[in-house]
This record gives C-alpha cells, structure tokens and sequence, in this order.
C-alpha cells in the first residue's frame, strides 16, 4: 500500500503546476533549444526539420515516470525559445504547450516525431532521442538502395557507440521513409525489437534517429555516427569499401569490381563459389574456434584450467568493481536457474552475504560449471574477463591452426568478410585472435557472436545472424565448424556448412552428409 501510495504521490508531483514551472523543466527546456541551435549550425534540423527530446531527470523520479520535454514542430530550431517547448507525460498526453507567436509564425504544433519518441522510450528506456536530417544519414541509406543496414567496422569513432569497440562491425538499421513521420512508427518499433544492440534506426532517404541514457549519450553518438557515415560516404567516392577491416576496393560480386583485383578474383572463382556449384559467391564465412580455427586442447588445458585456477584471485581483486558485480549478478541469476532445474553442481548463493560467503559460492559454482563445459553466458563472460588478465600479463597467447592466419589474409583480400561465433564471449574472442603468434590476426574479421544472439545448437542462433549479416540469401554465407550438431543447425538455417576435421575433435555420425576438411587451405 506504501508503494502504491509514493508512486501516486510521485505522478502527482511530476504532473502539479509548480512542477511543470520549476527548475529542473527550465533547464531542460532551455538545454533543448541550445541543442538545437547547435545542431542547426551541424546542418540536422535546417528547415524546420530534425527534432529532439530529453527527459527531465530528477533522481526522485524512475526514469520509466519522468517528464518528456520535445521540441516542437514546423519552428526555425534555430531561433528556438525555453517557452516553446512542449512538456508530455510518459503516456503522451500534453502537460504543457507554447503559446501561439504572431505572424508569420505558425500555430505551436507538437513534433511530428512525437510518435516515434514515445516508442523508444518506451521499448528502451531512453533518457533522449534526437532527430537529424544531416545529409550525412540521408545519403548513406542511398549507397545501396536495396539494403537493409548500414554497416562499418574498424573505425575509431565506433568506440564512441554504445557496447562497440574499434574491431567491432556496427550495423544500424535501414526502414523505408513515409510520407508522414507518424506512419514510420510501427516499423521503427520492428527495427528496434530485431537490433536489440542498436542504438539508432537510419530511415532511407530522410535521416536518422537515436537514442542513449541522457541527452549526453544520445549527442555524443549521434556525432559518432555523422562522422561514421561521412566517412563510409568519402571512402565509398574513393571506392573503397568502408565494411571490411582494410576499407580496401570496393568488390562487386556480379562484376565490374572497382579495384584492380579482376584477374584474381576470376582466378579464384572456384574458392568463392558455393559448394553445391551453383556459382553463386560467398559473401560471408562464419567460423567456429574450438575444433575449427584453435586446438580443443588448446581451450581445454589452458585457458579452462587458467580461468579455474584465477576465479578465486579475480573475484577478489575486483569485487567492488561495476564489471564484477554485474558478472555476479549474472551467475546468480543462472545459479537460481540451475537449482531450480536440479542441475548437479549448483551452490546456492545468497545475494545479502558478505563478501567471503558470496565469492566462495560463486567460486564452487564457477568450477563446477568450469568442469562440466557448461556454454552459458555467465559463465563465458566471467572467463572472457580472467583471461583479459592472463594476456594483458603475458601469461597467455592466443593459438591458431598453422593454416589459419594465411586463409584469413586470403579471404580478406578476396572482399570476404570472415566473422566468428563462438560459445566463448566476444571478449575471450577478440582476446585469442589479438594476441597470436602471428600478430593480431582481428584485421581479418569483421564481427563476433557468441551465445547472447543464441544457443549454437539452435537454428534460430543462424538465422539471427543471417538478419544480421545482411545478406540476399543465406546460402552466401559458410559455417565452418566441427560439431555435427551446429552444422546441422546451421545448414537448417539455409548456411552453407562444411565441418573442419582437426586432431583432437570428437567423432562425426556416420553419413553424416557434410563436406569435411582438414585445413582451411581446401576452402
């Protein structure tokens, strides 16, 4: 009844006049028509158009029940006043309105994109999404006009997006623009439920939207991702291909290719046809690693017994830290989920022990789980985060088959794209390919998956990152691996699958019906 009763309290005093007049909505009024002014001047909102929308913090207040503050529409954003801005509830209903200016201003009209903010917040719970008409994000959706995402990768403004960093492949996605900004709101909504990991939606031929925790994210990324498609725009005028790691020539597989490359591309047909013949190219090749790039013994005598070893030393090293406290949260909430399902193993662990109690559960169940070669992503993340130490102090090294790192270099300058997915996390991943003997191998790759896009058994895990991937048809795509299961998986999901045969790797049914090799050379 308590809780009931604040939370009423709460709406009432977010919603009371001497709220709507108080400090806390001035300021964000009058930060949104600085933003404005200054977004103007970066060539978003010319005309009229581009918009934005802030929250008002308080920190009484749940972010899900703050007050919406929005630009308003049809206004020289310009020449944007504190009182002309718009003040909404989190329902959309209309709090409080600018008065009408004479002419030859129009009448105040809430912005049109009214629609679409309300559905980020309320898909996202965002604390500001802004608007922009930059010609930079309309001209990118028109390199290719039959794409559905835009992506980039190894670039360093990529570092400035929300859970990306340099080696990763960002992809934003591309809806089709409407007549009326309204209309686009149930196709922003499929883009947003289909790129959980996105933090923007391009609309073709018009702009972009996007989103981040405070006004601060959401400026800052958008800035990112203006320099990230004024760069893919540049490179794309040089003929470059701003999608793979090298931004090498651009490659066009049905011909006409803007680069010098021809004659070898021709010559290796053979390589980049499909197996079944057809003479349709590969565009994609997916790898696994343990069993198909990297030694199981690799996986299963070092890097497990390093991470078995070192959980005890790690948790205490770093127990206060935010990463640790969200890998503990993450094991507890699979432990719970293990016990309940009466998985052997499983250690209670309580969430108001102390700290000696908590990191001795989590140590049992993190052996334990170690033990059973469990593929779950609280564990994987927790040992993505002890191997980071072992290779930052040298006490570990990334291991490739001996046929790897030339096949890479191969398929990379052959346009393409080689990603990998793993159970391991995309940390431990990156952490392997970039520090090998033979370099750091990651300018070969232009993306990680691991188990949060799915289970490697499942083929919904395959069809997820076909969507993601872009491409026309999922038989463009190869899935190497050594496990008869995800083949099957996989080649369920449309992939082209060969299994890779490695000393070490368990046995295949017989008839199993795939193409096998035994180096990467045979690819």
């Amino acid at each position: 009844m308590d809780a009931i009763n604040g939370a009423a309290k709460t709406a009432t005093t977010t919603t009371s006049h001497a709220y709507l007049e108080g400090s806390k909505v001035k300021e964000t009024k009058a930060l949104i028509a600085e933003l404005c002014r200054h977004f103007y001047h970066l060539g978003w909102v010319s005309g009229t158009g581009g918009s934005i929308t802030i929250k008002v913090h308080d920190d009484a207040v749940p972010k899900p029940q703050q007050l919406i503050v929005m630009s308003p529409s049809g206004v020289q954003k310009e020449r944007m006043m504190e009182e002309d801005m718009y003040v909404l509830s989190t329902d959309g209903t209309v709090l409080s309105e600018p008065l009408s200016k004479p002419w030859p201003n129009k009448p105040p009209k809430c912005s049109d994109c009214g629609p679409l903010f309300l559905k980020t917040y309320e898909m996202r719970n965002a604390g500001s999404v802004i608007h922009s008409h930059g010609m930079e994000s309309c001209l990118v959706t028109m390199l290719n006009p039959s794409a559905k995402e835009f992506h980039i990768t190894h670039m360093e403004m990529i570092k400035g997006i929300q859970g990306h960093g340099y080696y990763d492949e960002l992809v934003i996605p591309i809806i089709e623009n409407t007549a009326h900004e309204r209309e686009l709101t149930e196709s922003l909504a499929i883009a947003i439920k289909a790129y959980p990991k996105t933090t923007a939606v391009l609309v073709r031929n018009h702009g972009i939207y996007v989103w981040g925790d405070s006004w601060i994210s959401a400026k800052t990324q958008a800035e990112c991702y203006h320099y990230l498609f004024d760069a893919a725009i540049k490179l794309h005028q040089l003929g470059l291909d701003w999608s793979t790691p090298s931004h090498g020539p651009i490659h066009h597989p049905g011909g006409g290719q803007s680069s010098l490359r021809n004659a070898e591309l021709s010559a290796n047909r053979g390589t980049l046809s499909s197996n079944g013949g057809s003479g349709q190219l590969r565009k994609c090749i997916v790898l696994d690693i343990e069993g198909t790039t990297t030694p199981i013994s690799f996986v299963a005598d070092v890097l497990f017994p390093y991470a078995r070893e070192n959980i005890e030393k790690h948790l205490v090293l770093t127990y206060d830290t935010a990463e640790t406290q969200d890998d503990i949260k993450l094991l507890c909430a699979q432990v719970d989920e293990d016990l309940k399902n009466g998985v052997a193993g499983a250690v209670p662990i309580r969430v108001g022990g102390g700290k000696e109690e908590i990191t001795g559960a989590v140590v049992a169940n993190v052996r334990a789980m170690i033990t059973a070669d469990r593929k779950i992503t609280a564990l994987k993340q927790l040992q993505g985060h002890i191997w980071r130490t072992g290779f930052l102090n040298h006490e570990l090294e990334g291991v490739v088959f001996e046929d790897v790192p030339e096949a890479l270099e191969k398929w990379h300058s052959l346009g393409i794209k080689v990603y990998i997915y793993s159970s391991g996390s995309r940390l431990a991943q990156k952490l392997l390919f970039g520090n090998t003997k033979y370099g750091d191998l990651r300018k070969y790759l232009c993306g990680f998956f691991d188990t949060t896009i799915g289970n490697k058994k499942e083929t919904s895990s395959y069809v997820h990152i076909t969507e993601t991937l872009g491409v026309d048809n999922p038989s463009e795509i190869l899935f190497l691996t050594d496990v008869y299961a995800e083949a099957t998986a996989a080649k369920a999901a449309g992939m082209e699958v060969i299994i890779s045969i490695r000393d070490g790797n368990g046995p295949l049914p017989e008839s199993h019906g795939f193409r096998t090799v035994e180096s990467f050379s045979e690819v």
